[in-house]
């Protein structure tokens, strides 16, 4: 069977996380301080709606559509790509969860609420895109993936219950590596899809909010990143069969800066700093890894 190997849009999806309209409506008929902004409330699902219709309407043309259909089934991926994959859904779950929250507190639903409707959102999004896997000869449902997607949802929302604020945030960075060229069907042909596809740059870090813990600059973050590398295939066997080298796993320590201490009145720039926070900018790291440790001034 064909190896599965789904490359999502995961760092674009936080453009199309609001689209719950029906659940929005009841929020917003409860009474609040200051009352729910009934306007801002519709402009904000109406564009949801539009934004994740079009998202899954492209998904399913640019990944799909040379696929055969097939009973709906599962496909145990969980050996695969070292998991680097289902850390993708965990970062792509919380900030669903995230930005839809932000959304919904912008038109003053009340926090609490606006954070369930987040958490629900974060993980319904992703739901359908598992559907279309379970429907595609080339892929199959993936129970991994629905625990990863969970899991960031409920690392979301357990932080604003816990705390009622974020303060270890998920963040993706990358750099291109020598693999894509080895097999570029898979691994992305050129840089937009390498970004997307190879596993092999991908790092994802947690960044811990020092300052809210500690006294600690309220700029400066520590972050601890995970990522993998020789991944040519996507499990370890089929990269040896292959004559490569067994991949291995990239453990690092870093510095990171958080944006959000930037004071600003500006909406725009408010919402420029959400975004750009969910990368993780080159500082000093150390990596650990069966290579041994090594440490880099600049890493990204």
């Amino acid at each position: 069977m064909q190896s599965r190997k789904r490359m999502m849009v995961r760092n674009k999806h936080s453009l199309f996380v609001i689209f719950f309209l029906l659940p929005c409506w009841l929020f917003a008929q409860t009474d609040s301080l200051p009352p729910v902004n009934k306007k801002r409330l519709r402009t904000v699902t109406i564009t949801g709606i539009a934004g994740y219709a079009t998202a899954l309407a492209g998904l399913n043309y640019l990944w799909y559509k040379d696929s055969d259909r097939q009973s709906f089934r599962f496909f145990d991926d969980n050996a695969e790509w070292k998991q680097v994959d289902k850390i993708g859904h965990f970062y792509s779950a919380f900030y669903l969860s995230y930005g839809t929250s932000r959304g919904m507190q912008w038109c003053n639903v009340p926090a609490r609420k606006a954070d369930l409707i987040g958490a629900i959102a974060g993980f319904a999004v992703l739901v359908p895109v598992e559907i279309f896997d379970g429907f595609s000869d080339a892929y199959g449902a993936s129970t991994g993936d629905l625990i990863a997607d969970a899991a960031g949802v409920a690392f979301y929302l357990g932080q604003t219950r816990l705390w009622s604020e974020v303060r270890i945030y998920p963040k993706f960075s990358f750099q291109r590596s020598d693999y894509a060229t080895i097999r570029p069907s898979v691994l992305g042909d050129g840089l937009t899809s390498e970004i997307l596809k190879d596993y092999n740059g991908q790092t994802y870090w947690l960044s811990v909010d020092m300052d809210k813990f500690i006294r600690f600059p309220k700029w400066l973050n520590l972050a601890a990143g995970y990522g993998a590398e020789g991944m040519i295939y996507a499990r370890d066997r089929q990269n040896t069969e292959a004559g490569y080298a067994a991949p291995y796993r990239q453990y690092y320590l870093s510095l990171d800066f958080d944006l959000t201490a930037i004071r600003t009145r500006s909406k725009v720039v408010k919402t420029l700093i959400f975004v750009a926070n969910m990368i993780k900018l080159p500082a000093p790291a150390l990596e650990f890894s069966a290579q041994g440790t090594r440490f880099h001034a600049f890493h990204f």
